[in-house]
């Protein structure tokens, strides 16, 4: 599936804007970076663009193809131009694209993170209809930030970030509740902080129901009955682990795409 890239430095009151586009969309075509990828990528990314041509969608293209030769700036494939034209438009889809195999490159999801300074990754995971699995009737949604860092590092700035990005989200999209998954009970300076920082912003939305689970306990809730849940947060780690796990409720990672803002 194509993931959304959204620079937030470069797009300040994202939801507003983005929401501005798609409701003007009839009558304006909005201009939308395209990574094809490769491997698998071109024909997906084809594929995409004939559905959203399908739904009456208005978007000019602006196609980007990543360097063959890693740039000296970035230490990616990605050169200038490319990340110039997610700036200038301020959302793009990316399709699958392999991370060149030896030491010193970056992949492109890291070099678009860390260059755009994108910090949340959201990744509805919802069932889709005609399509057979154990499960029916999953609708949740995961807010994680968007760094991986070898070393484990929690800041408060960026735990205020992720967690007011995901009361938001709930609060926009009509959801009732936003659990903060954490091991807090190990870990108790980093995802303590973490969580911290979730009941700190969780006081601002009163109309939002906060808890909080353990990731392990989380892990087998969501296999037990994911129509608990809601809008999950939680640090990268974990995030990676649920989502493949989220992942696999509704079919696999190919029904899962995700945004990084």
């Amino acid at each position: 599936m194509l993931r959304q890239v959204l620079g937030i430095r470069a797009l300040m009151g994202l939801e507003s804007t983005v929401g501005a586009s798609v409701c003007n969309y009839a009558t304006k075509a909005v201009d939308v970076t395209l990574f094809p990828g490769d491997g698998i990528g071109p024909e997906i990314a084809a594929a995409t663009r004939s559905i959203i041509e399908a739904a009456g969608v208005a978007i000019k293209w602006d196609e980007q193809i990543v360097g063959s030769i890693p740039h000296p700036r970035t230490n990616s494939m990605v050169t200038r131009e490319n990340l110039d034209s997610v700036l200038a438009n301020k959302v793009g889809l990316k399709g699958p694209m392999a991370t060149p195999i030896g030491k010193g490159f970056r992949s492109l999801n890291l070099t678009l993170r860390k260059e755009l300074d994108l910090y949340a990754n959201v990744r509805p995971c919802m069932s889709i209809p005609g399509y057979a699995t154990r499960y029916d009737g999953v609708n949740l949604h995961e807010v994680v930030p968007g760094v991986v860092e070898s070393l484990k590092i929690i800041t408060r700035k960026a735990s205020i970030r992720v967690a007011e990005y995901a009361f938001k989200y709930a609060r926009d999209n009509g959801r009732e509740t936003v659990t903060s998954v954490h091991k807090a009970n190990i870990m108790k300076k980093s995802d303590g902080l973490f969580i911290e920082c979730c009941r700190e912003v969780s006081e601002n939305y009163p109309d939002i129901k906060y808890n909080e689970l353990i990731v392990d306990n989380a892990c087998m809730q969501l296999v037990k009955d994911p129509t608990q849940f809601d809008v999950l947060v939680m640090p990268n780690l974990y995030g990676d682990i649920i989502s493949d796990l989220c992942a696999g409720l509704i079919g696999g990672l190919g029904l899962t795409p995700s945004a990084n803002v």
